[in-house]
């Protein structure tokens, strides 16, 4: 009997697109004699939808007249199984789902918003948890937490777009301390959506305005000199890691823009192409090994295994790090904890394809469920039957006020 597996997709942010695409490309790769495949895809009007049309690319350049054939779903769990049912006012039973797949990109979906709403109703499912995905979404949170666990970062500031509206020349006077060239950046966001780089204080003002468009929060940090950006994907959990090869990313611009990673063209060959033309992140240029010799090879791989590790990720995440040519300094940047194309471009040198190493994911997450199960989550005991109301408390006021980061 094959295992039914729920892809589930797009969602409300700004990297729908990219979801799309990486869904659409995972599912194409998927072993259907092993997999009964299931799509979900949330439209970003949040309503969830099924059906069989959902696999392909094509369907999504005029996603309005799919809607008449699309159904509308909603899932739940019922009599211990877990099901897709349609919408309206005569609900039926469309499918059972064994596993979800989440495959989505940025806010309300990857950053702890899908993962939570999974473990409210108690369905196995690929990747990280909540507490894994939040902080691999938020860029604050994740340096607050890498700092203290002694993994190195770049110096950094961060404010909400509130604080910079009423402390704004005590705020720029933090991002002087760091020192320009620095990079703008949405805290929460990915794809590179937002970000500037900024070479003087005379530009920093628009390229906080243009981060503000996109989050309340906002993150600039010190540019690295002499920089290499590289990205090693990590495959695991808690227990066990598996790093991949390194690859070394290319662009003409300072950093890797949104069309860099989605639109340019590709020099990486030899993949298999699930996508009618469209490789998603693999239309980035990139040198697959990494030029980097041993000893920084090995010590991107142990670092990319250690912040797998303090951010609680699971499943296949990619670690981003920028490095100092010249210093041989290292930097962990960011985890993409659902990476563009899961990454699978940087298995396969290692000999795993994408399919294999799609199958590997789902057995992590069905291993993962099972230990999970064996853990005490609630007691029996009504606490509730001898509650005798509860008592007024006070109110704490709060002073409002921009405290350095």
């Amino acid at each position: 009997m094959k295992i039914k597996v729920g892809v589930i997709f797009g969602g409300e942010t700004v990297e729908h697109e990219v979801s799309i695409i990486s869904a659409v490309q995972a599912m194409g790769f998927m072993d259907d004699s092993k997999y009964e495949i299931i799509p979900i895809y949330i439209s970003k009007d949040r309503i969830w939808y099924t059906g069989s049309m959902l696999k392909d690319i094509e369907i999504y350049k005029d996603f309005d007249d799919l809607k008449r054939y699309a159904k509308k779903c909603v899932l739940f769990k019922k009599n211990g199984g877990f099901y897709l049912q349609s919408t309206g006012f005569f609900k039926r039973m469309i499918s059972e789902i064994d596993i979800a797949f989440p495959i989505v990109h940025g806010n309300n979906v990857e950053d702890g918003s899908l993962a939570g709403y999974l473990d409210t109703i108690g369905i196995p499912y690929v990747g990280s948890h909540i507490l894994g995905a939040a902080m691999g979404q938020d860029k604050v949170v994740m340096k607050q937490v890498m700092a203290a666990d002694g993994l190195p970062i770049v110096p950094y500031t961060w404010f909400y777009d509130s604080e910079y509206l009423t402390f704004k020349e005590d705020i720029l006077k933090d991002i002087n301390k760091i020192g320009y060239p620095v990079i703008v950046k949405p805290a929460t966001l990915g794809s590179s959506v937002g970000i500037s780089v900024v070479k003087n204080k005379e530009d920093i003002e628009n390229a906080i305005g243009e981060a503000m468009q996109y989050d309340v929060k906002i993150i600039v940090e010190k540019m690295v000199d002499h920089l290499v950006e590289v990205n090693c994907s990590v495959l695991g959990n808690y227990e066990r890691q598996e790093t991949s090869v390194l690859e070394e990313v290319l662009s003409e611009n300072e950093f890797l823009t949104y069309k860099d990673k989605y639109i340019g063209g590709s020099k990486v060959k030899g993949s298999k192409n699930a996508m009618n033309g469209s490789k998603g992140i693999v239309a980035t240029d990139r040198i697959i090994p990494a030029r980097l010799n041993d000893k920084m090879n090995e010590e991107v791989r142990e670092l990319a295994k250690k912040t797998f590790k303090s951010l609680n990720l699971s499943g296949v995440c990619r670690i981003d790090f920028l490095i100092d040519k010249q210093k041989e300094k290292i930097y962990v940047n960011e985890p993409n904890t659902i990476p563009g194309s899961l990454s699978f471009y940087l298995w396969e040198p290692t000999g795993k394809s994408y399919t294999d190493l799609l199958d590997d994911m789902i057995t992590i997450a069905i291993k993962d469920y099972k230990k999970r199960a064996k853990k005490t989550y609630s007691f029996d005991t009504n606490i509730l039957s001898n509650f005798n109301g509860l008592k007024g408390s006070k109110g704490v006021k709060g002073k409002l006020g921009y405290t350095k980061k």
